[in-house]
């Protein structure tokens, strides 16, 4: 029972959408109606508020973070298994792609991943950061530099931590988010796929 409590409420903490939250706090249209119709950072920007955008990608990167660190610190008080910080940080980030306060329309995960990883192990985070920043700046498509992190993101996992749980872990995750790319993945074929910081 202490188990499933640990795993609904990193879920229920990976469904508070920022995007939406900060969007509706700072007056703007909500990002499911526009642009990509992704609520996230990236979509967000595209409303020309980078402070909004900012907001968005620490908040859902954060909760990621927090849902790891939590269940690790509480899982031996509980007399809970190592691998309910696992299960946790799955759980918060389903959370934030099918969000149960936002009729399950959630975002594509990726700072809530960024924030999972972190949780996870520092260096693992700091790789998968330096991956993204490096493919975004020289292609300037989001999409693709998440892809391209969600691909490396396992074989970073395996090599810094072992091909354990924790490996397998961060697969899952990562094609949770490949699959969450899907329409991006035939906007990037065809040539059609909208660059960061292009307005809708």
């Amino acid at each position: 029972m202490t188990t499933l409590l640990f795993i609904a409420a990193a879920y229920l903490l990976g469904s508070l959408s920022f995007a939406v939250i900060v969007s509706r706090a700072m007056g703007l249209p909500d990002p499911r109606s526009f642009g990509s119709g992704n609520p996230g950072a990236t979509n967000v920007l595209r409303t020309g508020r980078k402070t909004a955008a900012v907001l968005t990608l620490l908040g859902d990167a954060v909760k990621g973070w927090v849902a790891v660190l939590l269940a690790r610190a509480l899982a031996p008080q509980f007399g809970l298994p190592e691998d309910i910080v696992l299960l946790c940080a799955l759980a918060v980030f389903i959370g934030h792609l099918f969000p149960v306060f936002f009729r399950f329309q959630g975002g594509k995960g990726v700072a809530t991943a960024l924030g999972v990883l972190v949780g996870l192990n520092p260096w693992l985070g700091l790789a998968c950061l330096v991956t993204w920043l490096l493919m975004a700046g020289v292609f300037r498509i989001s999409s693709l530099a998440a892809l391209t992190t969600a691909v490396l993101a396992p074989v970073y996992a395996g090599l810094l931590m072992g091909w354990d749980n924790t490996a397998l872990t961060v697969l899952v995750i990562s094609l949770l988010l490949v699959y969450r790319h899907k329409s991006n993945l035939i906007k990037l074929v065809n040539g059609e796929e909208g660059r960061i910081g292009a307005r809708s």
